[in-house]
């Protein structure tokens, strides 16, 4: 469906609208992991973790250990007994093609990738099927706001949010 005016013209309420849109579709992809780890029968970090290997290299840019465990937010140690999980079970292989030989890649299996072809494949057509009903104009709107949303985003985890807790407030009795 393509951009209409809002009805209301309070920007606030749009606002809202369009953070719960965000919310939900984040909830959705969530839950669309959730439903591939089990469908290959996996923890849902180590399916996040394989969706985030086979997307990096569908975008040519294959992910070492180190920028996998940066984008599923985990420690080194938990990353590389994540990686032995998944090349045991057959579904990834570590590579080193880089010219220092010390550099690791992940790559699927061979075996995997029609798997989760067959699993997203309908994801995929949907979203360009919606997304296909937007003139590029709109899309290249949309793909600003994204980005844009993004940078704040992770600004705001390099910045303001770099403690795992929050922070030691005074007990009552301190004051």
């Amino acid at each position: 469906m393509p951009m209409e005016k809002p009805e209301s013209g309070n920007v606030e309420v749009q606002r809202d609208r369009l953070m719960d849109g965000l919310r939900a579709f984040g909830a959705n992809y969530t839950e669309f992991t959730r439903r591939f780890a089990t469908w290959l029968g996996l923890h849902s970090t180590d399916a996040a973790a394989l969706a985030e290997i086979l997307y990096a290299e569908d975008k040519g840019s294959p992910l070492s250990p180190a920028r996998l465990g940066e984008r599923i937010s985990l420690s080194s140690g938990a990353t590389t007994i994540l990686l032995n999980r998944l090349a045991r079970a057959g579904h990834i292989v570590r590579t080193r093609e880089h010219t220092d030989r010390r550099i690791v890649t992940l790559r699927s299996s061979p075996g995997i990738r029609p798997r989760a072809e067959e699993f997203f494949g309908p994801y995929g057509e949907r979203m360009a099927t919606e997304m296909s009903q937007y003139t590029p104009e709109q899309l290249q709107q949309f793909e600003d706001f994204i980005n844009h949303l993004r940078s704040t985003m992770d600004s705001l985890l390099a910045n303001e949010y770099q403690e795992p807790r929050p922070a030691a407030r005074p007990s009552p009795g301190d004051t």
